[in-house]
């Protein structure tokens, strides 16, 4: 069957996606600046759209927040082939942790949610791991591979690294973080000298 022509179905799906990245982004910052349960007028008069856009497309508030945390992952993960092609491979996994990093700081945000039990986040920390685990392991790869980060680390244990590394601590801002983050890079950059990679146990 021929796909018809007529370019309104296309102009909506247009429509709809931007809508969409404009509620995500608005979300993002409202959840970081307000909290989780910030009112939804809130979002929708940062996004530019209706409140009936919002609820049309994220019935329930998990469902954006959800998406919201989604869609960061997505970015972070996004950002792995990018910088490998831009800069060397210790560069690229350094900025590629930073991108990591800060990615961890704006979620703090939603931490309370995150951690309610609500069924509808059951998926995420698979999520994390299938779209960030093979990106930092090429990372990874590349460069111990040029012998300018240690050869024993493997992503997965990175990853859970960084993560605990990033926990908020009493009277500390994400700037904490970051420097802590940066100890850990130095560790990773210090024990290199040996190219090859830990088999998984």
């Amino acid at each position: 069957m021929q796909e018809s022509d007529d370019p309104a179905p296309r102009r909506r799906r247009a429509d709809a996606r931007r809508n969409v990245d404009a509620l995500l982004e608005a979300a993002r910052t409202v959840f970081d600046t307000s909290g989780v349960d910030a009112p939804a007028k809130e979002i929708t008069d940062r996004a530019g759209v209706g409140v009936g856009t919002l609820y049309r497309h994220f019935p329930q508030r998990s469902d954006l927040v959800k998406a919201v945390v989604e869609s960061g992952i997505d970015a972070v993960a996004e950002a792995g082939p990018a910088l490998a092609a831009t800069f060397a491979p210790a560069e690229a996994l350094t900025r590629w942790i930073d991108r990591f990093t800060e990615l961890l700081a704006t979620k703090r945000g939603l931490a309370a949610a995150l951690h309610s039990g609500d069924p509808a986040f059951a998926g995420l920390p698979g999520y994390f791991l299938q779209r960030l685990g093979p990106v930092l392991s090429a990372l990874l790869d590349a460069a111990a591979a040029e012998g300018t980060v240690r050869g024993d680390v493997e992503a997965q244990d990175l990853l859970y690294a960084v993560a605990q590394l990033c926990q908020p601590v009493p009277g500390r801002g994400p700037g904490h973080s970051r420097r802590i983050v940066g100890v850990l890079v130095d560790g990773l950059r210090s024990g290199s000298g040996d190219g090859s990679r830990a088999s998984a146990g």
